[in-house]
């Protein structure tokens, strides 16, 4: 199983995104009339940065994708027979929704300052449901402290024939700041020779739930289906993203200097290479194998070339330093809870690239075009 045989496609999507940015780049010179100006190489990061006199400005804008439509099926399960679950899991999508958001927001440096919700739905009667909605408020006001930022609002737009009814598309966006401008992340700032510390997942996180849930329909029991652990595979796909708001702002503070971050989602551990250079990201260790992932594997089938190219594979986030920073980082992921691994070190190379040794797996870097 693919993840574009079952319709995500990204050699489809990614050309958008790259003439999107060519086109927009147009309108930089808006943002001069306050004094500020665009950074330009920020287009095609995962945040977008302006810099003004003071520090930069970071601004992102992302949606959950699916997820929610997990929850859902359990909601409904729950609802059939309470002893199954007793929750609408909202307040667990509400964190994975905001996490899409900030964890993109921290990959320049710049710290997420505020959040706006964007929850559109089919129908209007959405919202009567006061289970949910009070766990989507819930969720998202924890997520919010997780993240160190202040939710100031959103949006809630019903789409009658656009969304289908009984369901809803949650996304949301930063804003982010930082004022001391050393401290900005960047491509530019990779050296030959980094470390590359990769933190951990909590499960799935929010990308791949697309195969995650055309797995389910193959499943006799479908989300009831137990793992190896003993829990259901729909309670597992749910699991909450980690929130790394916390863990980079410490490490900055703590006087680490940390060269680039990657937030794993889409294209999976390609993204370590998402940097415009030509290094060698090679990684040398694996973090502990999560049961979720062996299952997706076994059950899609799914190989190993198609998991760590779509899915975070136990890594949700990483992060490149010196050497001489290794220690400060693994001690503040401790202090967080958060498992963190040297997997591996960055390399000058002719051609830009992804080696997963332990599996002996290579992505060139023409499977990610991102610019």
């Amino acid at each position: 199983m693919t993840y574009a045989g079952v319709g995500v496609n990204y050699d489809a999507m990614d050309p958008f995104k790259r003439d999107a940015q060519a086109v927009a780049a147009t309108t930089d010179h808006f943002v001069e009339r306050f004094g500020f100006k665009v950074v330009p190489w920020s287009r095609g990061e995962s945040v977008f940065l302006i810099e003004t006199p003071w520090g930069y400005l970071g601004f992102v804008v992302e949606g959950l994708g699916t997820k929610n439509m997990v929850a859902d099926d359990l909601y409904r399960l729950g609802k059939q027979v309470e002893s199954l679950f007793g929750k609408s899991f909202y307040d667990q999508v509400a964190q994975c929704n905001v996490a899409m958001v900030v964890n993109d927001t921290i990959t320049l440096g710049t710290l997420p300052v505020s959040l706006g919700q964007y929850l559109a739905v089919g129908d209007s009667g959405w919202f009567s449901d006061e289970r949910r909605r009070a766990d989507l408020i819930e969720g998202t006001r924890k997520a919010c402290v997780l993240a160190r930022c202040v939710w100031g609002g959103g949006e809630t737009p019903t789409l009658k024939g656009i969304i289908m009814p009984g369901t809803s598309d949650l996304s949301g966006a930063a804003m982010g700041w930082l004022a001391k401008k050393d401290r900005v992340l960047g491509p530019h700032k990779i050296q030959h020779d980094d470390a590359i510390i990769l933190i951990e997942s909590s499960g799935i996180h929010a990308n791949g739930l697309t195969m995650a849930r055309k797995i389910a329909d193959k499943l006799p029991d479908g989300y009831l289906t137990r793992l190896d652990d003993g829990r259901t595979y729909g309670e597992t796909l749910l699991d909450p993203t980690h929130i790394y708001v916390a863990l980079v702002e410490d490490c900055l503070n703590r006087g680490v200097s940390i060269h680039y971050a990657v937030n794993i989602t889409g294209h999976g551990w390609r993204k370590l290479m998402r940097a415009t250079q030509s290094f060698a990201y090679i990684i040398e260790y694996l973090p502990k194998q999560l049961p979720i992932f062996d299952f997706l594997q076994k059950h899609g089938p799914v190989d190993d070339k198609e998991a760590y190219g779509n899915f975070n594979m136990g890594a949700g986030f990483a992060l490149y330093v010196s050497e001489a920073d290794v220690a400060t980082v693994l001690e503040v992921a401790a202090s967080h809870k958060l498992g963190a691994l040297r997997a591996g070190y960055i390399e000058q190379s002719n051609e830009k690239k992804v080696v997963i040794r332990p599996k002996g797996l290579e992505y060139s870097g023409s499977t990610l075009r991102l610019r």
